[in-house]
């Protein structure tokens, strides 16, 4: 008899945990995605070269750094869902301001937006980066691959230096 109150306590308990993963995967996707809006309010997107931790970068107009994703294609983004909360797409069609040499494309998502790519590389921002000027996402191994600033001249800008044993900055995704 105990064994069978056991088994829906803990179907409910496993409800909760999920439903508490879901809540807060929203809550970090539209609570940071306000301080990086700049990548998915315009029509399109203007790219600009600025100097981000001693390395020439890529950078939308605000001075947000742009990244790329190893697991995408040139015609394909492979951040969907979840993960494009955490790393929204440049929307489309973008143009490119002094300094930033390079094709520009545009690619067609999933869901029929369309995301700015530039050289063969789908664009992003990343919702770590809070301020201008910074590249929090550069080297990161979460969303099933690592995560790349663009660099235009100079050095990448260093990989965060993080030992978390989640592997994921806490995002799980």
């Amino acid at each position: 008899m105990r064994n069978r109150w056991l088994a829906p306590a803990g179907l409910a308990a496993a409800a909760l945990v999920v439903a508490a993963c879901g809540s807060s995967s929203n809550t970090g996707g539209s609570g940071g995605g306000s301080g990086n809006s700049p990548a998915a309010a315009a029509n399109g997107t203007t790219l600009e070269a600025k100097e981000v931790g001693g390395a020439k970068l890529l950078t939308n107009a605000k001075g947000f750094t742009l990244y790329w994703f190893v697991r995408d294609t040139a015609t394909k983004s492979n951040c969907n869902g979840s993960c494009s909360k955490y790393w929204p797409p440049v929307p489309g069609p973008a143009t490119a301001m002094s300094g930033v040499n390079g094709t520009l494309t545009v690619i067609t998502r999933s869901n029929g937006s369309k995301q700015a790519a530039w050289n063969g590389h789908p664009l992003y921002t990343y919702v770590g980066d809070t301020k201008p000027g910074e590249a929090k996402g550069n080297g990161l191994n979460i969303s099933g691959g690592v995560w790349h600033d663009i660099t235009l001249s100079g050095s990448s800008a260093p990989a965060p230096a993080k030992s978390s044993s989640s592997g994921g900055n806490g995002y799980g995704y």
